[in-house]
């Protein structure tokens, strides 16, 4: 817990001061791979984000050993084979949501372009993806998105004796409440 309080404390640092900050410590973000031997997925509920809804910057943060799967078999070998969670404890993604306003924010989602950095098994690549923002009537802020990943980009290796039976690309959905912070 306190790891994730201090990964919090740093992504609202890192965007200074000022601004209308939205936080959440209990976003989602889990991922599929389909196989022709059996289906990969898993989730992370413990993901950080943080959202400056004045200029549309955007952060997060997650922990990897905290992606669960339904076999503790598949949990292990993500940790140690895949994403070596002890080297690379750690996925971020830094970034700006482009001609974001909070004034357009309605109940209704709104599709916006995202643009950052994405670093995951300690590789930083750049990313252009979208994303859904909406409003509650509670004020809170709820992002969405779905997007491919690639592990190779990521330097991840799949060992060649499963490597067939493992997709080559990564479904990964994401959904945040933000709340406004005091």
């Amino acid at each position: 817990m306190k790891k994730v309080t201090l990964i919090t404390a740093l992504l609202c640092f890192s965007f200074g001061i000022f601004g209308q900050k939205h936080i959440t410590r209990t976003g989602t973000i889990q991922f599929f791979s389909e196989t022709d031997i059996e289906n990969i997925e898993a989730i992370n509920n413990q993901v950080s984000s943080v959202i400056d809804a004045e200029n549309g910057e955007i952060a997060f943060s997650l922990l990897m050993k905290a992606f669960t799967f339904e076999k503790a078999l598949m949990q292990e070998h993500f940790n140690e084979k895949y994403v070596e969670s002890e080297k690379f404890p750690k996925a971020k993604f830094k970034g700006k949501i482009i001609n974001f306003s909070s004034a357009e924010l309605s109940e209704n989602p709104k599709e916006y372009t995202i643009k950052g950095s994405l670093t995951i098994h300690g590789v930083t690549k750049e990313i252009e993806e979208k994303i859904s923002l909406s409003k509650t009537n509670s004020n809170h802020i709820i992002g969405t998105s779905t997007f491919i990943a690639i592990p190779e980009d990521y330097e991840i290796k799949i060992p060649s004796i499963v490597r067939g039976n493992i997709s080559k690309t990564i479904e990964i959905k994401v959904k945040m409440d933000y709340e406004k912070m005091d």
